[in-house]
């Protein structure tokens, strides 16, 4: 079992593409759309050409014109692959797509029979039988670009999983996967957009909302948000059999959907109760299973991983990264995430570390990651309207944080998918009143009763322990800043320094992460803080 080989050569069931820049512009709009965005069509493999994504990848560039306007894209997806799915034309109508549909047998079902079709013709057909609410129909990790007519169409997933950012200006509407594509843009510095945040640091470009639709009108400038999903404010109250049932059902239909057929899945395992209910559904749906660990010289979750992984015959690796080398990992977590949000690093910075030790042929990965979010594992409260308002609260304030963004993984050539922050696992676990969340003195009760007899004891019972405590992402962080003379009352205010400066250097100023020093930068802030400047 222990640090088995994972296997080679079989589908990794790659979506068609990871990520696109893309710009609409009217024939009279800003100088800037093919050319800028990668080409005229054919593949682009050269690493320093193009659009600075992060993701890795083949690049192909795809040219339409349309009556009055010009499209332009670059996608980037698996190398070798082609990306041919993830676009679609009808006419006066393009759809590009990054990302998957997981319900894509429910979304047919609701339209004319037709040949297999891809995720993009797919989203094609349903515009044309909905308009924008073909949206509220779709739950699946994408980001996507529709133009038709004399509107541009902007959406995200239920959850914001693929980011999205736009920048406009006079005559023209470019859209990202990554806000550093758009970065470093000549003036004009783009039109305000009312409903859409604005990233900090990049002059002009807003990332669209969650759950949303932007509907912008390229020669008018204009923009209005459509909601295609919100939270459930509700809360249900069930009998606890009904509620466990539910969630065993919904737990096991999206890790399902996310298995490519004929291949052995790959998850994420620490041990605890969210990745080993992740990985026993994986097991299940496909009847073998490869998981991987990781820790740090400082700490890890090996044994309890262990426990869960011979339990379920995993082919299971451990990886161990040294705390010197994970916080060099630093730059690559926030180039990825695009996050200025020091916790919200450190709880990526070891999967991105994970990632990019991984290794081997590119893998289609599960995690259990965000379970904590909906079940409120990250609160210690056994007062139920305050564990309540928790929840509502987190639900409330994910978006932009940019934690299940692909190009934490898609930097190193893996896709991930989670199934917590699946829709219908979402609708569901949200809305379980909180006397199901927190019940007999446990946190996560629900979840733990419902894989109760699909795992060892000692996981289900075993207490919650977040990755970034388990590899101490935490504790080397705030090694490194005290070392260098921060005060520990200020090491909080220093870690959203460093962070805002790494995010200026790469993602604002296209630095390679590679030729950043993390130590040199917190020397930086070390020295502010030593002269006051901070």
């Amino acid at each position: 079992m222990e640090n088995a080989d994972f296997p080679t050569g079989f589908s990794t069931g790659f979506p068609a593409a990871f990520g696109f820049l893309a710009s609409v512009r009217t024939h009279g709009g800003t100088d800037g759309g093919a050319d800028s965005t990668g080409g005229t069509g054919g593949t682009d493999r050269g690493a320093g050409s193009g659009p600075a994504f992060a993701a890795r990848g083949d690049r192909t560039g795809v040219e339409a014109a349309l009556r009055g306007q010009h499209l332009a894209a670059t996608l980037v997806h698996a190398p070798g692959a082609a990306p041919d799915g993830a676009w679609a034309r009808d006419g006066e109508t393009v759809v590009l797509l990054a990302g998957e549909f997981y319900n894509r047998a429910e979304l047919r079902s609701v339209l004319p029979p037709a040949a297999a079709e891809s995720d993009a013709e797919l989203l094609l057909r349903l515009l044309e039988r909905s308009g924008p609410h073909a949206f509220r129909l779709v739950n699946g990790r994408f980001a996507a670009v529709v133009r038709t007519g004399a509107r541009v169409l902007l959406a995200t997933d239920h959850a914001g999983s693929v980011p999205l950012y736009v920048r406009m200006a006079p005559g023209e509407v470019r859209a990202a996967t990554e806000a550093k594509t758009l970065a470093g843009e000549p003036a004009p510095r783009g039109f305000p957009l009312a409903g859409a945040r604005r990233v900090p640091g990049l002059a002009g470009v807003h990332q669209v909302p969650a759950g949303a639709v932007l509907d912008i009108g390229v020669e008018s400038g204009t923009a209005e948000v459509h909601r295609t999903w919100t939270p459930p404010l509700a809360r249900r109250i069930l009998p606890e059999d009904e509620a466990v049932a539910a969630v065993r059902t919904a737990l096991e239909r999206a890790v399902a959907a996310r298995v490519t057929p004929g291949a052995t899945p790959l998850v994420v395992l620490s041990g605890g109760i969210d990745s080993s209910a992740v990985a026993a559904c994986a097991y299940r749906a496909s009847g073998g299973l490869d998981s991987v660990s990781m820790g740090t010289d400082v700490s890890d979750e090996f044994p309890q991983a262990r426990v869960v992984a011979g339990h379920l015959g995993s082919g299971h690796r451990e990886i161990t990264v040294a705390s010197a080398d994970l916080l060099a990992q630093l730059p690559y977590a926030i180039w990825a995430s695009e996050s200025v949000d020091p916790d919200i690093v450190e709880y990526l910075l070891p999967l991105v570390a994970l990632y990019r030790a991984l290794g081997g042929p590119p893998r289609r990965i599960l995690t259990g990651y965000g379970a904590d979010i909906p079940l409120a594992g990250m609160h210690r409260e056994d007062r139920l309207p305050a564990l309540d308002s928790a929840v509502a609260h987190d639900m409330a304030t994910y978006d932009g944080l940019n934690e299940m963004t692909p190009v934490l993984s898609t930097l190193a050539g893996h896709w991930t998918t989670h199934p917590y922050w699946d829709r219908d696992v979402l609708d569901l676990l949200v809305a379980l009143e909180a006397g199901l969340k927190r019940r007999y003195g446990r946190d996560k009760w629900v979840l733990r009763a419902a894989l109760a007899d699909a795992l060892p004891e000692e996981t289900v019972l075993r207490p919650k322990l977040g990755v970034h405590e388990g590899s101490g992402t935490t504790s080397s962080f705030s090694r490194l800043l005290t070392g260098h003379g921060i005060a520990e009352h200020a090491v909080g205010r220093a870690k959203r320094q460093v962070v805002r400066e790494v995010f200026a250097l790469t993602v604002a100023g296209g630095r390679d992460p590679a030729g950043v020093d993390v130590t040199e930068v917190v020397r930086s802030v070390a020295d502010r803080f030593a002269r006051g400047a901070a």
